[in-house]
Parts: C-alpha cells; sequence; structure tokens
C-alpha cells in the first residue's frame, strides 16, 4: 500500500487533449486529498515559432477542437472566434507557468488553470506578452514576479525538461507517469480511468 501516488505529467499548454487531462488531473488531486501529487512537466508540442502559419490556417486547425470538446469530463473549448493570434510557439506559456512557480504551487496551479482556459475557452493568444502579463495579473500574482519569465535559468528548465521526455521516449501528450511504474499512460484517459489506476495502486494493487 502506498502512502502517496505522484504522478509525473508532460504536457503543453497548445494541446487540446493536454486541457482535458488537467482537469481530470486536478479533480484527482482534489478527491485523493494529499495522497495524490502532480507534477507538470514541459513538452513543446511547437518548440520554434512558425512565421509561415496563417491566422486563418489556425482559425480551420482549431475546428479540430471540437472532438475534444465533446468530452464531458475535460475543459471548455470554443473554435478561435477572435483575431488574437495564431500563437507563435510553446516556450512562453511554459516559462510564464514556470515563474509562478517560483512563488509557490498555489500560485502555479491558478496560472496552469488559467493558461489552458484562456487559450481554449476564450481565444486568447497565450504566447503574446501583453495577454500572458494580463493573466498573470488576473490570477493575483505580483508584477515585479513577472520578469522572471525572462530568466536563461527558466527557459533551461522548460528545455530541460522537454529535452527529458525525449530521453524517456515520450512522444506525445499529454503522458502520465506513476512513480514506480514504468509503462506510462498515452493521452488524455477518462476520469474514471486515471481514478481506477491512482486507487489500485494506493491499495498496493499494483
Amino acid at each position: 500500500m502506498a502512502d502517496q501516488v505522484t504522478l509525473r505529467v508532460w504536457s503543453d499548454y497548445l494541446c487540446p487533449w493536454c486541457y482535458n487531462a488537467a482537469v481530470r488531473l486536478r479533480r484527482i488531486e482534489k478527491e485523493f486529498q494529499g495522497r495524490v501529487a502532480l507534477e507538470w512537466r514541459s513538452f513543446l508540442l511547437r518548440p520554434y515559432p512558425d512565421p509561415k502559419r496563417t491566422l486563418e490556417q489556425f482559425r480551420t486547425y482549431t475546428q479540430s477542437w471540437t472532438k475534444p470538446a465533446a468530452d464531458d469530463d475535460g475543459g471548455t473549448f470554443r473554435v478561435w472566434a477572435t483575431d488574437e493570434g495564431p500563437p507563435s510557439h510553446s516556450v512562453p506559456p511554459h516559462v510564464v507557468a514556470k515563474a509562478a512557480a517560483r512563488l509557490g504551487r498555489d500560485a502555479f496551479d491558478a496560472m496552469h488553470e488559467r493558461l489552458l482556459r484562456a487559450y481554449f475557452a476564450e481565444n486568447r493568444d497565450i504566447t503574446k506578452a501583453e495577454t500572458l502579463l494580463a493573466l498573470w495579473r488576473d490570477v493575483g500574482l505580483p508584477d515585479a514576479e513577472f520578469a522572471h519569465a525572462g530568466d536563461d535559468a527558466i527557459l533551461r528548465a522548460v528545455i530541460d525538461e522537454h529535452n527529458d521526455a525525449g530521453r524517456r521516449e515520450v512522444s506525445g501528450v499529454p503522458t502520465v507517469l506513476m512513480d514506480g511504474i514504468d509503462v506510462p499512460v498515452v493521452g488524455a484517459m477518462p476520469y474514471e480511468t486515471y481514478r481506477r489506476w491512482v486507487a489500485r495502486r494506493l491499495a498496493g494493487e499494483i
């Protein structure tokens, strides 16, 4: 029997399925009240800017969000309806989330959830500096700390986590690895699938 389960989650803020997984795993964390710890890791689906990508191409892509939106236990989605974007690349929201983590777990959790909701439900470009600062303020974090998103150490941490995923042969997101279990769970599983997996580990059945 395990006292606590740690779930290491590779995820990207531009991934709709990662949004669904985040909602479900956060619910798992709350349900098991201190017996489940989530460790969020950066995975960069778009590691570099793509200057050729147009807003119209991006709007067409977001039609695919209707599929994750059909899941009844995930996030809230809206096909892109604003003139913001297209988002440049995955790095900006990750470094901002890591800057929030410097202020504690509650600050990270608030920023993590705010980034996902802003992008998928509100159609805001979470790769723009001014949007990221606005979201930072939305969750009540001090302006002076926002500048740390530009720290070399934070950028290196994001890149190191992404590279570590490659070394572990993590090739898609979301991917969840439970401490003590060698085989990861890949893809946004239903809530009950995550719950049974965690409950079995806590009970010592796996």
